[in-house]
């Protein structure tokens, strides 16, 4: 009886044989997380790799690495991103490859996102004959802190040679190993963090008229910003204000006389973003002035909105849909108001980013990102390899 399956794609073919090797980098990886500025162990490993491939590596940004592995004809440059830090939470997965870090842990796939890169640079070095151009491996640091990519840029990871197009993903447990999800134009939102300062008057407990009270303030200018999306904006307007820290008080018998509140704010349209940083300001200023407190605000310039390029999504999905199938190429139909700094990339070169499956359908959504049970499904790791160098290929050759 003839068996009628489809051949593999070259490249997924080459992806599979290469899948040990690509799992093992990354439970390596993971079990030896590193915070953001501090993946020193992790940019060696990375290094070491590329080097063995015979690409040209050089450092950047501190601890991130750029590989270089030129073709063998002139052409363009074309880079691929992978971010590289770990984040400040215990890990609880009870698996061979678990944290020997207390208190760290890849909870946001950054490893997957390194070995699968990794496993492309190998794919790529093996095919280097057949390039006319250049490709570039950006290995980032402090993606979940400040944002290494602006740093990595103004290092210049994008000149010499320049990069035409640029590339990145992130794994995604609500989507089951083996799909992808594209998006078209604004897909993450923009950041603003930021801090607030209220300078109240000390005073006994059982004398408040004495005091300012900085703690019932800041519980005034807390409930106020809830309405600053639902009451000022258009209903359509995607928004989020969050006030994700309150610290304020020392004892339980004295009126306190300074609160400390932190938090961000999130949108996705320019206009949207200075609107909401203006009634911001004055409603924080409006209430504590009201209630005689003296009021310290400032408003960060966090990661811009990510918005990915048209033609170069057409061609990402295309390539996705000859390895996966067309039927496991999703496309978003919103975006995120969750924040990527892969943004400032996208605003050098054309580009765009997309959502590599990676759940466990029976537990990913018990396992989200930032949880200290998220692990991933490793058969993602060469699907991911496989589109990041077929990819590359066909942009070059085009």
């Amino acid at each position: 009886m003839s068996d009628h399956r489809k051949p593999l794609p070259p490249i997924l073919a080459a992806a599979l044989e290469i899948k040990d090797e690509i799992v093992s980098l990354r439970r390596t990886i993971h079990q030896n997380p590193e915070l953001g500025k501090q993946e020193f162990q992790t940019s060696k490993l990375v290094e070491a790799y590329l080097q063995s491939l015979n690409l040209e590596t050089r450092h950047v940004a501190g601890t991130g690495i750029v590989g270089l592995l030129r073709g063998a004809r002139p052409g363009k440059t074309v880079a691929f991103r992978a971010d590289m830090d770990a984040l400040p939470i215990q890990e609880m997965n009870p698996v061979s490859y678990r944290s020997k870090n207390p208190g760290i842990m890849h909870a946001c796939g950054h490893d997957a996102h390194t070995a699968a890169l990794l496993g492309a640079a190998k794919l790529l070095a093996a095919r280097r004959e057949a390039l006319s151009g250049n490709v570039k491996f950006f290995f980032q640091p402090n993606e979940e802190q400040e944002g290494g990519a602006k740093d990595m840029i103004q290092a210049g990871c994008m000149e010499d040679p320049k990069v035409d197009a640029v590339f990145g993903c992130h794994v995604a447990p609500d989507l089951p190993a083996g799909k992808i999800a594209v998006s078209y134009g604004i897909c993450y939102a923009a950041s603003n963090p930021f801090l607030v300062e209220i300078h109240g008057k000390a005073s006994h407990g059982a004398e408040p008229h004495l005091g300012i009270d900085a703690i019932v303030a800041g519980a005034h200018i807390v409930a106020a910003l809830q309405t600053l999306v639902s009451r000022t904006l258009d209903p359509v307007e995607p928004a989020v204000v969050t006030v994700g820290s309150f610290h304020g008080g020392t004892c339980m018998n004295v009126i306190a006389d300074a609160v400390r509140l932190e938090g961000m704010i999130r949108t996705l349209e320019p206009a949207t973003r200075e609107r909401l940083k203006e009634k911001f300001r004055e409603t924080v200023q409006g209430i504590g002035s009201a209630m005689g407190a003296k009021i310290d605000i400032r408003i960060d310039e966090g990661f811009p909105a990510m918005i990915t390029d048209p033609a170069m999504t057409d061609s990402l999905k295309a390539v996705a849909g000859t390895i996966l199938g067309q039927e496991n190429v999703l496309v978003s139909k919103h975006p995120t108001m969750g924040t990527e700094d892969f943004a400032y990339f996208l605003q050098k070169a054309p580009g765009t980013f997309f959502q590599l499956g990676a759940g466990d359908p029976l537990n990913s959504f018990e396992r989200p990102l930032h949880n200290g049970y998220f692990d991933v499904d490793e058969h993602a790791l060469p699907l991911a390899a496989a589109i990041h160098a077929q990819t590359a290929l066909d942009f070059l050759s085009s």
